[in-house]
């Protein structure tokens, strides 16, 4: 019998969410920059995972999935709190900061996995990639610089963000095949809310600006309720996108996110990331493209490497 996991068919479908992750996930960051205007950060933050929540208890219960842990509660809500702190960070830096530049500087989370990957864990990392994550780390301190100068601490947030994420990939890759995809999203969603809401219940009337919760008026709603929507869409097209193709042949897509990032915060906000900026963009993605690259290579010269005899 033939194993058609891999035939063109579905690799072609997995590249085709993958881009429709790209065009989608930046939408986010859009609603989350508008909602941003009048809605204080913790509380769109809670608002993306709400929605979230609503919108993937549906799906969970037509597909008929098990709503059980597996004794993953600990994982899954560490799970949460790294990716609530990654979103209020992004959050609060694409408030003042160009959208590209803020995602440029998060595009260094796949360094950042590696280097802990070689250093805590032992993986085997070659020099090559250690290269091009100074490379990639170069880049960032390119597009900080100019944002630092301009809008100060606040630049350094999107780092915050990479860690956070960094962290969040890592406790993800240790639960693979422990849990299906779709519930582990569900629960991810459900915990962050349980946390986040709570918190901007508690700060309502305390003027801390970035977690007073106001009500929300007009167009605002809409802006809320698209950061949880368009979260909730990408993240599902990514998930689905790597069960029909390899990660090794998406990664490099997950770069076109920042140039469409770029187009949509001209259109919308008119701005731009500066010649400076630019420059270490570049150093980014090519330094990723190029890590990516010599993963594939490394990775098929394990796989032709021949085994010793059992």
């Amino acid at each position: 019998m033939t194993n058609n996991t891999d035939t063109p068919d579905r690799i072609m479908l997995g590249v085709l969410l993958m881009l429709g992750f790209c065009l989608t996930a930046p939408l986010l960051d859009v609603a989350a920059k508008l909602a941003s205007i009048e809605i204080p950060v913790g509380q769109i933050t809670a608002a993306r995972f709400l929605v979230q929540l609503g919108l993937m208890l549906p799906v969970c219960l037509m597909m008929g999935l098990s709503f059980r842990m597996n004794g993953l509660l600990g994982l899954l809500s560490l799970r949460a709190l790294l990716l609530l702190f990654s979103t209020f960070f992004f959050i609060a830096a694409i408030r003042v900061m160009p959208l590209a530049d803020a995602l440029a500087i998060v595009f260094i989370e796949p360094f950042i996995v590696m280097l802990v990957g070689k250093y805590a864990f032992g993986e085997d990392v070659g020099p090559r990639r250690i290269g091009a994550a100074v490379v990639g780390f170069f880049g960032v301190v390119l597009v900080i610089q100019p944002s630092f100068a301009t809008f100060g601490a606040v630049a350094l947030f999107p780092l915050g963000t990479a860690v956070s994420f960094a962290g969040y990939v890592l406790v993800t890759r240790g639960m693979r095949g422990r849990l299906h995809p779709v519930m582990m999203q569900f629960h991810t969603g459900a915990i962050a809310t349980v946390m986040s809401v709570p918190v901007i219940w508690l700060a309502n009337g305390s003027g801390i600006e970035m977690l007073d919760p106001v009500w929300p008026t007009g167009i605002y709603w809409t802006w809320l309720l698209g950061v949880g929507f368009f979260a909730t869409v990408s993240h599902m097209m990514m998930t689905y996108g790597l069960t029909f193709a390899p990660s090794s042949t998406l990664a490099p897509m997950q770069y076109f996110e920042i140039p469409v990032a770029a187009v949509l915060g001209y259109m919308v906000f008119q701005d731009f990331p500066n010649s400076i900026a630019l420059g270490g963009i570049a150093l980014i993605i090519g330094a990723g493209v190029y890590m990516i690259h010599r993963e594939r290579v490394t990775s098929r010269g394990v796989a032709t490497r021949p085994h010793a005899p059992i």
